[in-house]
């Protein structure tokens, strides 16, 4: 099921659901609207008659001035404030003498030795995107198996987000272990009939709802690939969160697999880019793909940097982010059953990471538009974006996401209950 809404790279749209908000006070009180709110346009979603960008770029607006989050997405900032927010960490930190880099050498040479040393990996590989790692490692390993079958799970990224890239671009194919919305079980890999070269698990699923299976699971699944002869490789954009749920550490997370990548906005709060992790000749490899990609970019400082920044203050404060998501996700489900709102989904009922799904019996334009009136009025950004479930989805319904970071860590279990009861009256009126 093609649970996303929207988005290209991984991410909803700018307005998407990766940036909800916060009852307008720490008793959940309403608090006056978001004083740089702009003027409501009018009409029964305040957004009737103008066209799409123009309405995207309103609720970024409205949903970027409000005064509590559950976080702050770095669509919310400005281009001065996001600009000066990384020359002044930039001031402060080991980096402030720097040159910039040349075609991937002096700070983008730091952060891949910063990550292959997290990951317990011998080298790393620094990509402008994510999409290009992983069409680039998985074509590498195509390569050394002599094997162009892929497995992976129908909900991957590559599978739902990059046009048939593996095919088109890279001349793989892929086969499905499961369709059911979780990674894999090892009988699943070991029955499947088909030979594949490759084993690519997503950690968490982000479209079935950021879930992970148990380090036992996870365990299991890699050696039964082996078994086959098989390479595993992860699709690890948000691995950074993993660690609680699996309780080991990043290092003999990552140590499963033959190669890794990870992002560095998705968790991080970074600008762009990606790594690829693994061995010292598969990620030399990498690199003449990632020339001939066109990714060697000229220089990439910011990203660099925002990346390093992003190791250096939000991976250490990721547990507290996937712990507090546990008791937002019961204070909305909470919320939802005192107020008698019917058939809803709170997914997973104990999030796996710092993100979870919510699903209510709603069209997705009525929801979003509550949210963005819940906004305007209190100055509270509980939730964003609601989406249209794609093909096979159940009718009837929309669902959001939320996620859990440092401004939310300030919200009780009272400020999000006050908070759904606030949306939910805007919803029914």
């Amino acid at each position: 099921m093609d649970v996303r809404g929207e988005g290209m790279d991984g991410t909803k749209a700018v307005d998407g659901v990766e940036d909800p908000g916060d009852p307008g006070g720490r008793d959940g009180a309403a608090g006056p609207a978001a004083p740089d709110a702009p003027e409501h346009p009018g009409g029964p979603d305040g957004l009737a008659g103008l066209d799409e960008e123009t309405a995207r770029l309103y609720r970024a607006k409205v949903w970027g001035g409000a005064r509590r989050k559950l976080w702050e997405s770095p669509t919310d900032a400005t281009l001065a404030e996001r600009l000066r927010d990384l020359a002044d960490w930039t001031d402060a930190s080991a980096h402030q003498g720097a040159v910039v880099d040349t075609y991937g050498d002096g700070v983008v040479e730091v952060l891949e030795r910063r990550v292959a040393a997290a990951l317990g990996h011998p080298a790393a590989v620094f990509f402008p995107t994510g999409t290009m790692a992983q069409q680039v490692a998985l074509r590498c390993w195509a390569g050394r198996t002599g094997n162009p079958v892929v497995a992976l799970h129908p909900l991957a990224h590559p599978e739902v987000h990059e046009d048939d890239a593996l095919g088109t671009v890279a001349g793989l194919r892929t086969v499905h272990p499961t369709d059911a919305p979780r990674l894999p079980t090892a009988q699943e890999v070991r029955d499947h009939p088909e030979p594949f070269g490759t084993l690519m698990l997503e950690l968490p699923l982000r479209e079935a709802g950021f879930v992970l299976p148990t380090w036992q699971e996870l365990t299991d699944v890699v050696a039964a690939a082996r078994e086959r002869d098989a390479v595993v490789h992860f699709d690890g954009a948000r691995l950074w969160e993993c660690p609680t749920r699996l309780g080991r550490g990043l290092d003999e997370i990552a140590g499963l697999a033959d190669s890794v990548y990870v992002s560095f906005y998705k968790s991080l709060g970074g600008l762009s880019g990606a790594a690829l992790a693994g061995p010292e000749d598969l990620v030399e490899e990498a690199r003449v793909w990632r020339h001939r990609y066109g990714g060697l970019v000229f220089q990439q400082y910011p990203a660099a940097l925002a990346a390093l920044r992003g190791l250096d203050t939000e991976l250490p404060r990721l547990p507290a982010y996937v712990a507090h998501a546990r008791v937002v996700a019961d204070a909305v489900r909470e919320a939802l059953t005192q107020a008698g709102a019917g058939w809803f989904r709170v997914h997973p009922e104990e999030p796996d990471t710092h993100q979870f799904q919510v699903w209510l019996p709603y069209p997705a334009d009525v929801l979003t538009a509550a949210a963005l009136a819940q906004t305007e009025a209190t100055g509270t950004a509980l939730f964003r974006r609601w989406f249209t479930p794609g093909a096979g989805g159940p009718p009837g319904v929309a669902f959001t996401e939320l996620t859990v970071t440092g401004p939310g860590l300030e919200w009780t279990a009272q400020d999000v209950r006050a908070a759904v009861r606030d949306f939910l009256t805007r919803v029914r009126a």
